[in-house]
């Protein structure tokens, strides 16, 4: 199955930005080459700049605030696991404690280092970074892997705690929907949503079915086009009925 997955908001946009950048940055931090390790901090530019917005921290400590006292609310009740509950609220509160322990902007200290700048403002520039452009780098990426992995790990670590929180919030949210089997005539689908609210919307295809989805939403309705995967020309509708996993997430 395919998921694909679609921001009803400006925040949880935000969110599933850095979740794909941070995976990424693990992905390629974890790697042996240099020209890995240079996608590495590229990815480690991006995640600075996405991360920048002022209320990013506020808005994490706030919601993992309010998912503490929903569960809360579930002590005692008998059709819920004592310990999973416990595990849950120790995460929550040790994410919330994590968050509030960072001072000053997100990824200040990244902003001070003269060298990384440099090297951020270069990599902007196609084919900006060079040996002869930047000598200092080039010995960097020449050195043993280890003191590379090292020194990532180094300028990486103080963001964990915006990973380990948009993680949590993340998980929630994705658990908070019902899936539920739907069928797009021609191509088309339309769901009135009713009053509902939704700040993302899920959509798993069967992998062998050749389409991917076009989805557009407004305060009543949600509309899902199916197009073809066509990479030669513009997708175009397709005319066959599709069946896929619809969920509305929620918070």
């Amino acid at each position: 199955m395919i998921t694909y997955e679609y921001p009803l908001s400006e925040r949880v946009r935000t969110l599933l930005r850095l979740e794909d950048l941070f995976e990424k940055l693990a992905h390629f931090a974890a790697a042996e080459n240099p020209l890995e390790h240079h996608i590495a901090l590229v990815t480690l530019f991006e995640i600075l700049e996405v991360a920048s917005r002022a209320d990013l921290k506020f808005d994490l400590v706030q919601e993992l605030e309010r998912q503490r006292q929903i569960l809360l609310s579930f002590r005692n009740n008998p059709d819920i696991s004592e310990d999973a509950l416990n595990g849950a609220l120790y995460e929550i509160e040790q994410a919330s404690t994590q968050l509030l322990a960072m001072q000053g902007k997100i990824g200040q200290y990244l902003r001070e280092n003269e060298w990384l700048m440099s090297i951020k403002n270069r990599a902007a520039i196609p084919g900006g970074v060079c040996e002869f452009d930047l000598p200092g780098y080039h010995h960097w990426l020449c050195r043993d892997v280890s003191i590379r992995r090292r020194d990532i790990g180094g300028w990486t670590k103080p963001l964990a705690p915006i990973e380990g929180g948009l993680a949590i919030v993340l998980r929630l949210l994705r658990s908070s929907g019902r899936p539920e089997t739907q069928t797009a005539t021609r191509g088309a689908f339309q769901l009135m949503l009713g009053g509902r609210t939704a700040q993302l919307v899920r959509i798993r295809l069967n992998e062998n079915n050749a389409v991917i989805p076009e989805i557009s939403a407004g305060k009543f309705a949600l509309n899902i086009r199916f197009l073809t995967p066509d990479m030669d020309q513009r997708p175009r509708q397709v005319e066959t009925e599709v069946d896929f996993e619809l969920t509305l997430c929620n918070l």
